[in-house]
Order: C-alpha cells, then structure tokens, then sequence
C-alpha cells in the first residue's frame, strides 16, 4: 500500500484501485507457513491428528460394505461387531479431530502472535519518512484487522486445507483400491475443478487486496474525527464527516460484497461440477461395474458421494486463503522495510554540547523544493541558540536532522567535532532532550509519564525532583493518586499547561547536554510561563540549548538569534544587535510589539 504525503506528514486517503499484489500469492503464503518453524512438533502432531480423522472416512465406507454384507449373509455375529466398529471410528474420529483442531491453533495463532509482535517491533525501528507516507489509520489497521485477516488464513484456512485435503486423498485412495479404471473417470474432473480454483483464486486476491485498502481508509476517516473533534465542532464539519466516513465505509461494504458474491458463487458451481462427475460415475459403476458384491459396490458409491462435502469445504477456504495472502503481503511489505539507518558505532558518555552544521541541504522525499538551502551555523557549548522565522522557513526540520530523525542529504553536522553519523542513534539521541509543542502522554501513570524509556530506572526521588522544577508538582499532588494517578488517552483530563510542564519535567529528568524546545510555553498561561521560563534559566545553564519560539519575548535574553528564511539563515546576532541592524528579526519584532 503506498500512500502520497506531504513534507508535514499528512497522508490522503487511497483509493481503492491503488493496491496491487507486489507478490505471487503462493509465495506470500508459503513465506506465512515459514512462520510455523518454532511450533514445527505441534504442526506434526495437528498432521497426525488430521490424518486419523481423515482415514475415518474411507473406513466408515468399507464398514458399509461389511453391513450390506452381514444383511445378505444373515451372520448374527455382525450385530455386535459392525455397530461396535462404527463407535470405534467415531471415537478414533473425535480424537483425531481434537488432536488436530488443538495442534493447529497452537500453531496458527502462534504464528499469528509473532506477526503482530514483529509488526509492531518495526515501527519502532522504521525512519520517519515511512511514517509520513503512510496514514496513521492505515498502520493501526494493518496489525489489527490486518493481521486478523492473517489469523483466518493461519487457523481455519490451514486446518480446513490440511483436515479435508487427507479426507479426499483417503477417499481417492480408497477409491482408487476398489476399482481403479472406474476412479480415473472419475478424476476427469480434476482439471476443470483446477481451473475454477485458480481463476476465483485470482479474483478473491485482487479483491482482497481492495478491502485491506478500504479498511484502512475507514479507520483513517474515524481516527483523524476522533483526534480534531473540536476543530469538527468548532468550524461545523459534523455533516461533512458524515458523509466522509459514509463514503470510506460504503466503498468497503462494495468490495466486501463483490468478494461474498465471488464465493458465494464459487461452491454452488464446483458443486455442480462434482455432482455432474458424480452422476457419471453412479452410471457407469452400474453399468460396468460388478454389482455381484453389493457391498463392495455400495462402499465404492458410499466413499465417492463422501468427496463432495471435503471438496466444498476446500473450495470456501480460496476466500479466506486469499484474504489472508493480501492482508500478509502488507504485514511483509511493511517487515521488509529497511529500518532507520544506524551505522555508527562512536559513544561518548556525555557530550560536550558542540554544534557545527556545515553547508545543510535538505529536501522531502518526493519534492524537489529544498526545506533547507546552505545552512552553516557554530553552537558552542552552553549557548542559547533561538531559531525564529516565519512557518515554513527550516526551523523544526534543521532541528530534527540533529537529531537524525532524517538521513543527511548533503552537508554536515558535527557534535563535539565528530559527525552525528559517526554517533551511534540511541547514544547520540542520549545527549538530546526535547521539549515539543505537540506533547506527547501515555497511558500510564504520571511517574512513569515523566520517567518514560531509558529514564525508569531514575529513583521517585529524581522524578519529584524534576517535577517540582517544571513547576509541575503543585498540580501533581492535587491528582488523586499523586505520581500514581493513570493518565488518560494523550493525558486528555490535563490542561495544555500542565501537559507542557509534564514534558518539561521529563526533558529535565533526562538532564541531556543539549536541550531543545520547540515552543515549549507555548500552551501555557501568563502566570505559568513565567515560572516556567524560572525554570528554564536553571535547566538550560552549562547546556547546549536551541529554542525555536514565534513568541519572541521569550527569546531576548538568548545568546544568538537566528532569522531563517525558506531554508536559508538570513541573519544572526544578538537581539539587541539584531535590532539595531533593522532588518528581518526586526521586521518580526516589529509585528509582534505594534500594538504594545
């Protein structure tokens, strides 16, 4: 599935026609059964539970010969041990079939256990570009309803195809035992029934592949009026919503009829196939066959009128089969995405803080305007840099390529005078914390909010500590629970200035050498920001900090300013020199303090 994104990330509902199979069906499938490896003592013992079922029925069969038999022949010994062989068989029957059943499902939903692990595994190890090509509904649909389209191809599909497989091949075995000559007739079916399989196989895949798009539409739709709820309130988008999701949901249920339609035509068809094969052959064994042993003849119709219901059963399983290979493909097209690039191997306990960026040039994948023209900028340790400049101008972008959330494409930047190649990603991502507008909680407790990934072990005396810092403990403690109180979806029952002040602390906590802080008052009151820009003064002392701020009050007392213009630095300097010279900074100065 591939999705077109703008440089922000935001990614356009896909049509359905925009999916196509990168793979043969039969070696997604096989790569899916490859999964089966760990639970390989399971899957032989399921085999072997299936292959006793399977022989039950060929037998049921023979016993039907014994008991036209016993009638003709009046043998009283029969009464006993006829019915005591059909128990027997049933008994041998339901074992196998537990055994089978019990086996598969071990394996099927290990496998699927594993996909699902695996799936998500990637996204942590994926760059950020394939996050901005791909909807965020589209990437939680593919292991939710994805992978549980996997489960219906790795569970009933595989035991159906192993279960009634044997039972045909017992069936034809047997079949084949009696009158071999007359079974050949038979089998003249064999390849029209091939025929039908692939051609329904073919279109079930391309359809299949349509719904895994379709879904994902749907859950993008629903995601993103989830999350702007009140941007939809507030500007009256309710109906176009609606109507929004109706279409997303409606091109679903289109696709998803066209697939019942395919299989809901495809057993009646081979259906009659087999049953037209099936009437030949009654005829032809009546006719050419011995009739002299009534049971024998009366087993060999009793085993070919068994084959239809098997075959009807294998025939249900291409949908599912083919629904799973399209959802499968996804899940490896998305497994076999190469992983952020880290190719470093230098560490460095903690760095001194040194910036030197050299001659940055940068475009987004899939657009040829450069985001970042010629950037060349000096940060020394424990200096205050701003970056200020109109939407647009390279600031978060320069910001993230320090930090390597995108590979540099020309240029250089050096921390400590070794490039940030060099660096290994978590060392180098070690000696930066960033304080982002657009905070990000969890659904955990306030502790481990502040405390998160390689902060945990951090003792609670540390993370109060912390708190009480970002001015974040005076609202803290007012929480039911305190540091234990869970936090809702995105801490959505915080204000913005006490989610602000989270992220703070947790920046503080992590006491990284480099400190950056994208707008990190911005949601905050008058009152609160004061005390937080306190706070800040402490923090960013003896650290390297770069502050990219619209509000340029909270910026003056920075060691150097940078004005940035579509990618290019067009001026830096202090703000009191900046504002001597009268240009650009000034400009914005300007705009800002009017009405003051």
């Amino acid at each position: 599935m591939s999705q077109q994104s703008s440089p922000s990330g935001k990614a356009s509902v896909q049509s359905a026609s925009d999916a196509a199979p990168s793979t043969h069906s039969a070696e997604v499938y096989w790569r899916l059964l490859s999964y089966i490896k760990p639970y390989w003592l399971s899957a032989v013992v399921g085999i072997l539970g299936f292959a006793v079922f399977a022989a039950s029925q060929p037998a049921l069969a023979k016993v039907m010969e014994y008991l036209i038999n016993a009638i003709e022949t009046n043998d009283p010994a029969e009464r006993y041990r006829i019915p005591l062989a059909i128990v027997l068989i049933y008994v041998v029957r339901g074992i196998g079939s537990f055994v089978g059943n019990y086996c598969m499902a071990r394996v099927s939903l290990g496998i699927v256990h594993t996909l699902r692990v695996a799936l998500f595994d990637s996204l942590t190890r994926l760059p950020s570009q394939y996050f901005e090509s791909q909807g965020s509904g589209h990437l939680v649909s593919r292991i939710t309803f994805n992978v549980n389209q996997v489960t219906v191809a790795a569970t009933d599909a595989l035991k159906v195809l192993i279960r009634e497989g044997l039972t045909v091949i017992g069936l034809l075995g047997f079949l084949f035992y009696e009158n071999w000559r007359l079974t050949m007739v038979f089998l003249v079916i064999a390849p029209l029934i091939a025929v039908l399989v692939v051609f329904v196989g073919k279109r079930l895949r391309s359809l299949a592949s349509k719904i895994q798009v379709t879904m994902g539409n749907v859950t993008q739709v629903c995601g993103e009026m989830i999350n702007g709820y009140k941007v939809m309130r507030n500007f009256g988008g309710e109906h176009y919503e609606r109507e929004r999701f109706s279409a997303a949901s409606e091109m679903n249920t289109r696709q998803n009829m066209k697939l019942a339609t395919t299989m809901a035509a495809n057993t009646p068809t081979l259906q009659f196939i087999v049953a037209g094969a099936l009437g030949m052959l009654v005829y032809l064994a009546m006719s050419f066959m011995d009739t002299s042993n009534a049971g024998a003849f009366v087993a060999y119709i009793t085993a070919a009128g068994l084959i239809p219901k098997p075959l009807r059963q294998l025939s249900g399983i291409v949908g599912k089969v083919q629904k799973g290979v399209a959802a499968a493909d996804t899940i490896f097209e998305q497994l076999d995405t190469e992983a952020e690039l880290d190719q470093g191997t230098y560490r460095v306990e903690r760095a001194e803080g040194k910036l030197c960026i050299r001659n940055v040039t940068f475009s987004y994948s899939g657009t040829e305007k450069k985001v970042l023209d010629g950037i060349d900028l000096d940060i020394s340790p424990g200096e205050t840099v701003a970056l200020v400049g109109r939407s647009g101008s390279g600031k978060s972008t320069l910001i993230s390529l320090i930090a390597r959330m995108y590979p540099l494409q020309e240029g250089e930047i050096l921390l400590d005078e070794h490039s940030i190649s060099e660096y290994s990603l978590i060392n180098l991502r070690e000696q930066i914390a960033l304080v982002d507008q657009d905070v990000t909680l969890f659904n955990d407790t306030v502790a481990r909010n502040i405390a998160y990934g390689l902060l945990q072990t951090c003792s609670d005396e540390s993370i109060r500590a912390a708190a009480e810092a970002a001015h974040a403990w005076e609202f803290i403690e007012a929480l039911p629970e305190g540091m234990e109180t869970i936090l809702d979806e995105d801490g959505k029952s915080l204000s913005g200035g006490q989610r602000q002040r989270l992220a703070i602390a947790r920046a503080l906590l992590k006491d990284s050498p480099i400190l950056i802080l994208d707008e990190a008052t911005s949601a905050l009151d008058v009152e609160s920001e004061q005390h937080i820009q306190a706070a800040l003064d402490v923090v960013m002392k003896d650290r390297t900090t770069l502050v990219i701020a619209h509000r340029l009050s909270t910026i003056e007392q920075a060691d150097k300013i940078v004005v940035m213009e579509d990618g290019r630095i067009v001026e830096q300097g202090t703000h009191k020199h900046l504002l001597e010279q009268g240009g650009a900074y000034a400009h914005l100065h300007a705009l800002q303090f009017r009405d003051a």
